[in-house]
């Protein structure tokens, strides 16, 4: 129905201005994840999430809730409908990645499966050296040490900035997976990244044979 100033007004719509609580949930949900570590407001997304479900759907969001692995994240729905209507405009927005970057994230997925097999914690705790040698098999052969030491902590602070990774306070080079990035980086996703990646690894064989023949060697 319409009010005496012509705004059209919608029974039961969730409004956020007049209902603190959620206002305390769903901000902290707009900004980026929310994680079990902060409990306060982890209980309050469990307790309010019917609600938050609700007002993040009118805003063509959906909440990605994981109790057992303890994260919280908004996704945009698809931008068309089935029946090929425009959707609202996106307000979670798409970060192109760089290759090193999605190739860090790739391997950081691999190793949290590898250690999930192994059943032997749920912490995923690397130190930087460790990142180096996963990233190194993907260089050119005889990459200055140095420069690969600089690139690989910027492409990790890069990951920390998405919210995959998290440095430790007070454990110098150390940094721990976000068990999110499983939502995120999924088997099809790798299976497209390993086909990729393949191709960039017979490049690198290629450029290594001319090195060790030259150029005019038959």
């Amino acid at each position: 129905m319409q009010n005496p100033n012509n705004l059209v007004v919608t029974p039961n719509e969730p409004d956020i201005d007049g209902d603190p609580d959620l206002a305390r949930v769903v901000i902290p949900l707009l900004k980026g994840i929310v994680y079990r570590e902060d409990p306060l407001q982890w209980g309050a997304l469990l307790m309010l999430q019917g609600r938050v479900r609700d007002f993040v759907g009118v805003l063509g969001l959906t909440l990605m809730l994981d109790e057992s692995e303890g994260y919280a994240f908004l996704r945009a729905r698809a931008e068309i409908d089935e029946s090929g209507a425009l959707k609202l405009p996106r307000l979670v927005a798409r970060r192109p990645l760089s290759f090193p970057v999605s190739l860090l994230l790739a391997l950081l997925r691999k190793k949290l499966a590898e250690f999930d097999a192994s059943g032997s914690d749920t912490r995923l705790i690397l130190a930087r050296s460790e990142v180096v040698e996963l990233i190194r098999v993907f260089l050119p052969a005889g990459s200055n040490e140095t420069r690969l030491v600089d690139q690989v902590e910027t492409h990790i602070n890069k990951v920390a900035e998405l919210g995959f990774v998290r440095k430790l306070r007070g454990q110098e080079g150390m940094i721990e997976v976000q068990r999110i990035l499983k939502a995120f980086v999924d088997a099809q996703w790798l299976a497209q990244f390993d086909q990729n990646l393949a191709a960039y690894q017979r490049s690198l064989e290629g450029q290594a044979d001319v090195l060790q023949t030259g150029p005019d060697d038959e």
